[in-house]
């Protein structure tokens, strides 16, 4: 191999460079999912319903999250699943952080004049307990992908910093394929978006742990979508416990059909809960088992 060649394929440790990794874990990714998907049609499986169909990609993604650490000779407990009491009492406090964060959101729009809610009678605890399963298999999916193995590489490769915003430039771009994403509500809702991405940057960087990032994101697609009625990144139409009766007033403020990550009070909130976590210094010492020296300083996420 040239030797301009191998500096751009490996690292000064002789090791793959981790925008390679990056690279391969989402070259997996789609082909696995693509398999899986031929698979599916061969034998005439019925289309899944939502819940079902975001926990098949949560544990495709999972699947090659494990293929990926295991060529490195690494565990899958690195990657932040490390189950056991801390770990569910982080998914509890995230998830409860995020409900705060979207509620906090509504609450300040409202007294701004944007709406009012009105109970949704029909809705019981039954259909909120369901949509709990499939937002809990989203954040799941989504996490794994954004904040699992690639950025993890990321940001050992780059530093966090790096990491974070190649992350957040990501994860907006993803959404720009989601309904009723135009004008001013497109600008609004992927400055949000990047700034959430940034936030769960944070929740996985102060605890070394998808727990919390994974309970934020349920929480807040839980809490906006399913008990408060609003939609959620444009992509649902379930009813929510409650149903917001807008009064007129700009999308910029209330973030309209999209839901209120196309508000500019949430890139208040988002703004300050950010600011938050990077003054938290949270868990210093990383979690991974067998992280080479050379990598280790650029973890702490400092």
């Amino acid at each position: 191999m040239p030797p301009w060649l191998n500096r751009l394929v490996l690292n000064e440790r002789g090791t793959l460079r981790s925008g390679w990794k990056v690279f391969g874990f989402f070259l997996m990714l789609m082909a696995l999912g693509t398999c899986v998907g031929w698979v599916a049609k061969a034998l005439h499986a019925p289309r899944p319903g939502m819940a079902l169909g975001v926990w098949i990609n949560a544990a495709i993604a999972a699947v090659v999250s494990l293929i990926c650490v295991r060529l490195e000779k690494r565990s899958f407990r690195d990657l932040g699943f490390r189950p056991g009491g801390r770990w569910l009492i982080e998914l509890g406090a995230g998830t409860l952080f995020g409900i705060l964060l979207i509620l906090l959101t509504a609450l300040l729009v409202k007294g701004f004049d944007g709406f009012h809610w009105v109970r949704t009678s029909d809705v019981g605890i039954r259909p909120l307990l369901v949509s709990a399963l499939a937002f809990l298999g989203v954040a799941f999916f989504e996490e794994i992908v954004s904040r699992g193995f690639p950025f993890q590489r990321m940001v050992e490769g780059a530093g966090p910093w790096v990491g974070q915003l190649v992350f957040a430039v990501l994860f907006a771009l993803m959404h720009w394929g989601n309904p009723g994403l135009r004008g001013a509500t497109k600008a609004w809702a992927t400055v949000n978006i990047a700034l959430a991405a940034l936030l769960l940057g944070f929740c996985y960087l102060r605890t070394r742990s998808l727990a919390l990032p994974i309970g934020v994101h349920l929480g807040w697609n839980w809490a906006q979508g399913s008990l408060l009625g609003f939609g959620v990144s444009g992509t649902t139409a379930i009813k929510g416990a409650w149903t917001p009766v807008f009064h007129g007033r700009p999308d910029w403020l209330t973030g309209g059909a999209f839901g209120l990550e196309a508000s500019a009070i949430c890139t208040l909130v988002c703004g300050a809960a950010i600011f938050g976590l990077w003054r938290w210094r949270g868990r210093e010492t990383p979690l991974t088992e067998e992280v080479p020296s050379a990598d280790a300083s650029t973890v702490s996420g400092s």
